[in-house]
């Protein structure tokens, strides 16, 4: 089951538009070391998804993984070979929407080089660049 929210105050929304960098979410707060995303979009629940699955899989149950991203806005699509109007179409996937320098996810608990290892396979599911980070004590 892809991720998507319980319910919804508004069933379809507007596409907006995504300008800047992020101003929260964008340090390491959960977990030792982080994913950072490089650039701005739309990352759609199956993306998400994805990326969990694959830190999972490779850590072997050692660690833990946080994700720290959800996907709240519902994108529509009409029909193929559908004549213009007749309204927007329904919706078909759910997204979130990412600017750059947002925190991905998240993992504690295992060595620096699995850390690394594991985003790594993660970055790869990713529609955007992404880099490793850790977390600043000094704050």
């Amino acid at each position: 089951m892809a991720l998507m929210p319980k319910r919804v105050k508004w069933r379809k929304s507007q596409r907006g538009k995504l300008r800047g960098y992020a101003l929260r979410g964008n340090t390491v707060a959960f977990g030792e070391y982080g994913l950072q995303c490089l650039g701005t979009g739309w990352i759609t629940g199956r993306q998400i998804e994805a990326g969990r699955v694959a830190a999972n899989h490779f850590l072997h149950r050692e660690g833990k993984v946080y994700v720290r991203i959800f996907p709240h806005k519902p994108v529509s699509a009409k029909p193929l070979e559908t004549r213009m109007g007749k309204g927007k179409g329904d919706p078909e996937f759910w997204v979130a929407c990412v600017k750059e320098g947002t925190v991905l996810y998240e993992i504690a608990g295992v060595e620096e080089e699995v850390a690394r290892s594991a985003l790594a396979r993660v970055s790869h599911k990713m529609p955007f660049r992404c880099r490793f980070v850790r977390r600043r004590h000094g704050l």
